[in-house]
């Protein structure tokens, strides 16, 4: 059975070009209006056209599930990070550090569930500033009890970087294209 592809029902906007992209040669009259947004689910970053009249502010929050969408007329793709904007590489840190505090369970899931890669290599080795003793400690801890939130993680594991950050540093490193295996992020193909 072939499994579809990981979608995006919500998004949040990081870039609003209602003049479409400066550099685009198209006439001005055929341009459209165009949305660089992150998908609040696959941190998917996505090129979207807007409907007409419609006017959107950075960190709004978007529908682009089935059915009626509000302010969004066509979902164009996924959208190649080198490809963001001045605005909307501003805007994603923020965002995925505001997405990656709201969403807490999920990324402490992570946490409680990661499992090896190979015999030398644990997914938990590919969060940055985590290495063999840490991920150690973390297995062993959550052998006895699984971890609540970050602070308990932190709490726990003796010496622990801050885990928050850490996801949200190897969110942003997956989005640039920087890591060989995703974690967290939906990679564009």
């Amino acid at each position: 059975m072939e499994e579809k592809p990981a979608r995006e029902e919500t998004a949040i906007v990081l870039d609003f070009l209602p003049n479409g992209y400066p550099n685009d040669p198209t006439p001005s009259h055929r341009k459209q209006a165009i949305i660089q947004a992150i998908g609040k689910k696959h941190f998917t970053l996505l090129e979207l056209t807007a409907k007409k009249d419609s006017f959107l502010q950075p960190l709004e929050e978007i529908y682009l599930g089935e059915g009626k969408r509000d302010k969004v007329q066509h979902i164009v793709g996924k959208l190649d990070a080198d490809k963001l904007t001045a605005s909307g590489r501003k805007e994603v840190e923020f965002v995925v550090q505001d997405m990656v505090q709201k969403g807490q369970e999920r990324f402490v899931s992570f946490f409680n569930t990661a499992q090896p890669l190979t015999t030398r290599m644990h997914q938990l080795e590919l969060l940055p500033g985590l290495g063999k003793k840490h991920m150690w400690a973390i297995i062993q801890e959550r052998d006895d009890k699984e971890f609540a939130n970050f602070a308990d993680l932190r709490q726990r594991v003796h010496l622990m970087p801050d885990p928050e950050k850490i996801v949200v540093k190897r969110v942003l490193s997956e989005l640039w294209g920087d890591e060989k295996h995703n974690v967290f992020v939906n990679s564009p193909e």
